[in-house]
């Protein structure tokens, strides 16, 4: 086995014929079984969804941990380093635990070309190394975030789950997953098991009735939390976000709007680990959910000028985060905040752009570092299409960028030690804003 003080595990992984997507389990599949099937070891909860699934992610690893527990999560793409898309008990793997569990993965990954001409994705080297290592660790449960859709995602080949959880669904990768709500919902419910119960957002009707039909099929129980039972504080620029559900009361230090309802989804689902015998008391549900963290959501992390990181990546996201700007700054903040924005192109930045215009002063925008990335002077032009939809384009200055840390800087010096500075867009860009500050 070569030394793994040499081998580099995420130059591997990486490797650029790997990279692209295809779905589909038939490589997955070989690939755990010539590691002796390390995921029927582990014990899973299985999250899909649009929006919202690293959120609820993290709750869930959090309140298990405050159980108690010894917990795996695994989610992407990663934020801030590469390690992170593989934690247990909230520490990302180390770099010698990732070479050995990549070497012990990689003859198996070879193997599977050798005998059939196709090599697995990248996608599927990381959950095939994720199960390794949380086999090798003795995790009790490990918290499984869905890469994209569900049905044929590389993490579906899981036989069953103590609860699988579909976060809220929305218009995204319609050139895979399909054009509607409802075919969306088809793929994300393809991650409910027989017998095995599921938690649900409560969704469009549309992919409701996707889901309730499924869950019937395969005769599991649904829960959708009622979020008429929660009640949330105003944030008025506080550094935690305070709510009730169901009568007990939250803290949490992720501020979105949007958050407690995440939490709300979250707790259902450990109500439902609890029936299924976990030992989960609510004093782990409260400390869980106080300490959970996940960047780069709604994340203030400057001040003068207040400086927020958000990774809302698609209209439903774009829309959280204009909902999160009048919470924090009321409706007298229209009009008011700098962004700097990147997006992909193949997301619907339009209705990115027209969910925060009317909290525009102005924008610079970037390309993010992506083969996917919009050019800046396409999405300058589209800024400015939007604005004059509004009558606004002679009044909110539109930037052209280089990167990401220029548009940030630029949005920071517009904004001025008592203005907001927002930077949103995608999840690719957050660890090059982070380094920028």
């Amino acid at each position: 086995m070569e030394d793994v003080c040499r081998f580099d595990p995420v130059a591997w992984i990486n490797t650029p014929r790997w990279q692209t997507s295809r779905l589909g389990l038939s490589r997955m599949v070989d690939l755990l079984e010539r590691l002796g099937r390390p995921q029927d070891d582990l014990r899973f909860v299985h999250v899909a969804g649009t929006n919202g699934k690293g959120s609820v992610c993290a709750y869930l690893a959090s309140v298990l941990q405050a159980a108690g527990y010894k917990v795996g999560l695994f989610t992407s793409p990663f934020i801030l380093c590469f390690e992170e898309r593989i934690r247990v008990n909230g520490e990302s793997i180390r770099a010698e635990e990732l070479a050995r569990a990549v070497q012990a993965v990689r003859p198996a990954a070879e193997a599977v070309e050798a005998d059939t001409g196709d090599h697995p994705t990248e996608f599927e080297l990381m959950a095939a190394v994720a199960f390794e290592h949380f086999r090798a660790v003795g995790c009790d449960i490990v918290v499984l975030e869905v890469g994209l859709g569900g049905r044929l995602d590389a993490t579906n080949v899981i036989d069953a789950s103590e609860a699988s959880v579909i976060c809220r669904i929305g218009l995204d990768h319609t050139d895979l997953l399909g054009d509607t709500v409802a075919a969306i919902a088809g793929e994300k419910a393809g991650i409910v098991k027989p017998g095995c119960p599921v938690a649900s957002w409560p969704q469009e009707r549309e992919a409701m009735a996707i889901i309730e039909a499924v869950a019937a099929e395969r005769g599991c129980e649904l829960v959708v939390p009622d979020f008429s039972q929660l009640a949330v504080e105003p944030l008025a620029g506080a550094a935690l976000r305070r709510f009730s559900w169901q009568g007990q009361e939250f803290e949490t230090r992720l501020l979105g709007s949007y958050q407690p309802f995440n939490a709300a989804l979250a707790l259902e689902t450990v109500r439902v680990l609890r029936g299924r015998g976990w030992d989960i008391p609510e004093e782990a549900e409260v400390a869980g959910i106080a300490s959970a963290r996940w960047p780069g959501r709604f994340e203030m992390v400057a001040a003068s000028p207040l400086t927020i990181v958000d990774g809302g990546h698609n209209p439903q996201g774009a829309e959280a985060l204009a909902a999160s700007l009048a919470d924090l700054l009321g409706e007298e903040g229209r009009g008011s905040v700098d962004f700097a924005l990147g997006v992909l192109a193949d997301k619907d930045y339009p209705a990115m752009v027209r969910a925060v215009a009317p909290w525009a002063r102005s924008f610079s925008v970037y390309a993010p570092t992506s083969p996917r990335a919009l050019s800046a002077d396409e999405l300058a032009a589209c800024v400015r299409e939007v604005l004059g939809e509004e009558g606004r384009a002679d009044d909110v200055p539109v930037r052209v960028c280089a990167e990401a840390a220029e548009a940030l800087r630029a949005a920071r010096a517009a904004a001025g030690s008592q203005g907001v500075a927002v930077a949103f867009g995608t999840l690719y860009a957050i660890a090059d804003l982070m380094a920028a500050l």
